[in-house]
C-alpha cells in the first residue's frame, strides 16, 4: 500500500520521493552498467559477473564482425576467408558436345574432376524439353551417385558447379516426349575431360 506522506497536496509525488526515485534509478543504471553493458559490449568486466554470465563472449563477436556489418559475417566463397586466389594444377579448358535422344531415350555426358575444381555451364535443347538429373559419383562407386540439381520438362539450364569430390560429374538427360530432340552443351573451367559414357 502507497505511503500517503508521499504524496503533495495535490496528489503527485512529493519531492522527497521523487528525489528518492531517481537515486534507485542511477544506482540501478549503474549496476547495469558495470555488470552487464560493460562487459557485454566493451569486454571490460571489473565484476567479474560478465565473464560467469558468458557476456564477454558477445564484446568477442564483435571485434570480430568487420566494421560497418550489420551482423554476423557472412561466409564468403569456398577459400576466400585464406586466400582469394584458388590455384589448379589442371588446365583450362573449353569443350562443345551435343547428343540427341530418341523418344523415351537418356543419355549421360560427363567430366573428370578432382575435389575443388569447377566450371561454368550452358545447355540448351533442340526439339523440345528434356528432364534431368546433375548429379555426381566417386571413383568406384558402383551405382552410387549424388544428385546435385535435377529438373523436368526443360529446354535450358546455365550455371556453375564445384566438385564436392573427386571423380566423374555431369548430367543425364531423358527425352519424355514422342520427337526426337538435341541437347547441346558448353563447359568451361578446370576439369580432366568431358566425355560421353
Amino acid at each position: 500500500m502507497r505511503d500517503i506522506s508521499d504524496l503533495s497536496r495535490d496528489g503527485l509525488p512529493s519531492g522527497k520521493s521523487l528525489v528518492k526515485a531517481t537515486a534507485v534509478a542511477a544506482v540501478t543504471a549503474s549496476v547495469l552498467l558495470v555488470t552487464t553493458i560493460l562487459p557485454a559490449e566493451y569486454g571490460i568486466d571489473p565484476t567479474g559477473l560478465g565473464q560467469s554470465m558468458g557476456l564477454t563472449v558477445l564484446s568477442a563477436t564483435k571485434a570480430a564482425e568487420p566494421e560497418g556489418s550489420a551482423g554476423p559475417a557472412s561466409a564468403g566463397p569456398p577459400g576466400a576467408a585464406t586466400d582469394p586466389v584458388w590455384k589448379s594444377a589442371t588446365g583450362y579448358r573449353s569443350d562443345k558436345m551435343s547428343l540427341t535422344l530418341m523418344p523415351r531415350q537418356g543419355a549421360e555426358i560427363k567430366a573428370l574432376m578432382k575435389a575443388g575444381e569447377n566450371f561454368v555451364f550452358h545447355w540448351e535443347v533442340e526439339g523440345g524439353a528434356v528432364s534431368f538429373d546433375m548429379h555426381g559419383e566417386p571413383p568406384n562407386a558402383g551405382d552410387d551417385f549424388t544428385s546435385f540439381w535435377l529438373g523436368r520438362n526443360e529446354t535450358a539450364a546455365s550455371g556453375s558447379f564445384e566438385a564436392p569430390f573427386d571423380g566423374t560429374h555431369g548430367w543425364y538427360w531423358q527425352n519424355d516426349g514422342t520427337e526426337p530432340v538435341t541437347v547441346h552443351l558448353t563447359t568451361a573451367g578446370y576439369y580432366a575431360g568431358l566425355y560421353q559414357p
